[in-house]
């Protein structure tokens, strides 16, 4: 329970209507979830509207509404908080609710196109091996100390955000390394919250179907930068060109890594394989479980990352030599000399990383066969791009669904075939079902060849016509690779 008028601090709201020396049992976005006592927040979404769920929410128990719309009939006996923003005000009041947690825990945050998971997954690793106890929020999961929770978004709402960082306090961590989407940015979802530090990683074609342009995408994620505390650093990768803009206004610490080019941390990649990597970082060299320059990059920011946050250098460089590639990110399965790559990689960009990744080791007579969609009822643009970038770096193509969701799998398949050259048709095919498009894949290698499995990485289900089917890409691999073989 907390006084309505102590989780309304520093919330600068038009008007107030009832009582504020009320006690409040949780604060709760989705009226079907209201209970007893509860203040029940409206949020204008981008499918429904809060507001139209208010009498709904008073009805489960609700005895306080925080709305940015005036209800056109009041309720005598309910408290109601007007303010400009709910999403703004959301952030700040879940905060509140949970006593300021994230002034209790250093917050690393992560954002860019790609390389988020796998950057704050190593370092939610790292410092847990080197015994600082810690939490990650990300796609993946969700962590408190060694306690793993399903995740929901790659960054949750305020409420839930809050809620976590309250438990990784309560179970003594220390740090928090989380995923700052575009999306968490925009809707005010991380507001409220004091970060310790800040990784860009890059930026690419991807989410226009939700910020419409390229350069409101670029602003919404270098808003996450100028909001950073003096205290704060900013790191930034500086082999890609919007680095620098995301620091442009940021009054935090600057720093910057890179691969590619001059940076206050420098890596470079001196031997490559399939399973292992040897690099550099800052002149010392290691070998590492990982492959490609997209890795070398993301363990490069790794290492920055946690030498600003103070460690040992030497410390910070075994532990990363110890490191194991996250799920579904270039993970590699080694069967009867056929390799299987499978990962995320769902934006032109990520595409064409991994693809060039393999081009680089692979030799002459190994053949590449890679298999790929695109999600449904998201950005149509980078379809053609996608399907572009695979034909131009594989020996053989096939088109499949990745989640559908409500679209036609056939509509998805004709926006990438767009992507494509007539020269190129010869090479491609096209096999809605995804399990088929692996078989034909599995039964077109011969030995030494290479299958890349592109789009879905560790999620382990397929998204159809509003349902969620079981469905793992490295599962389904290994399987028609056991049934070919037998």
């Amino acid at each position: 329970m907390k006084r309505l008028k102590n989780i309304l601090e520093n919330i600068d709201y038009i008007n107030a209507l009832g009582s504020l020396d009320i006690n409040i049992s949780s604060i709760k976005l989705d009226s079907r979830k209201v209970e007893k006592d509860d203040a029940f927040v409206a949020i204008e979404g981008e499918l429904s509207d809060g507001h139209d769920f208010i009498n709904q929410a008073i009805n489960k128990g609700a005895i306080a509404i925080i709305c940015q719309k005036i209800p056109n009939n009041l309720n005598e006996k309910i408290t109601y908080i007007f303010v400009n923003d709910t999403n703004s005000a959301l952030s700040q009041i879940a905060s509140n609710y949970f006593e300021n947690p994230s002034k209790n825990l250093k917050i690393i945050g992560i954002t860019g196109t790609n390389g988020k998971t796998t950057i704050a997954t190593l370092l939610y690793t790292l410092f847990n091996n080197l015994g600082y106890k810690s939490g990650l929020v990300s796609t993946i999961a969700y962590y408190i100390g060694n306690k793993k929770i399903k995740s929901t978004h790659t960054t949750p709402d305020a409420i839930m955000l809050n809620s976590l960082f309250s438990d990784m306090i309560k179970d003594n961590c220390e740090y928090c390394f989380m995923e700052v989407s575009s999306h968490s940015i925009s809707q005010k979802r991380i507001g409220g919250i004091e970060f310790k530090g800040a990784v860009f990683t890059n930026l690419t074609h991807d989410h226009l179907d939700y910020h419409k342009t390229f350069k409101n995408y670029l602003d919404t994620k270098k808003s996450f930068f100028d909001n950073l505390e003096k205290s704060a650093f900013s790191i930034i990768n500086n082999d890609d060109k919007n680095g620098k803009i995301m620091q442009q206004n940021t009054v935090s610490k600057k720093y910057s890594y890179s691969i590619k080019s001059d940076a206050d941390y420098k890596g470079k990649i001196i031997e490559s394989h399939f399973d292992s990597t040897l690099i550099s970082i800052n002149n010392i060299e290691l070998w590492t479980r990982f492959t490609g320059d997209f890795n070398a990059s993301n363990l490069t920011a790794v290492y920055s990352t946690a030498s600003l946050c103070g460690l040992n250098k030497e410390e910070i460089l075994k532990g990363i030599s110890e490191l194991k590639p996250v799920a579904g990110r270039f993970e590699t399965i080694q069967i009867n000399g056929i390799t299987g790559i499978v990962d995320y990689a769902h934006t032109p960009d990520a595409l064409k990383n991994v693809l060039e990744t393999i081009i680089k080791i692979k030799t002459e007579k190994q053949t590449l066969i890679t298999v790929v969609g695109a999600g449904g009822n998201r950005d149509k643009t980078k379809r053609p791009i996608m399907a572009k970038v695979a034909v131009n770096y594989s020996d053989k193509l096939i088109l499949t669904s990745d989640n559908p969701r409500t679209e036609p799998p056939t509509s998805i398949l004709d926006d990438m075939e767009r992507g494509i050259e007539q020269s190129d048709r010869k090479k491609v095919i096209r096999i809605t079902d995804r399990k088929e498009a692996i078989k034909t894949a599995c039964l077109f290698a011969k030995k030494g060849d290479i299958i890349l499995i592109a789009g879905k990485g560790h999620e382990d289900y397929q998204e159809i016509m509003g349902e969620r089917f079981y469905f793992d890409d490295k599962i389904v691999f290994e399987e028609q690779m056991e049934i070919i073989n037998n």
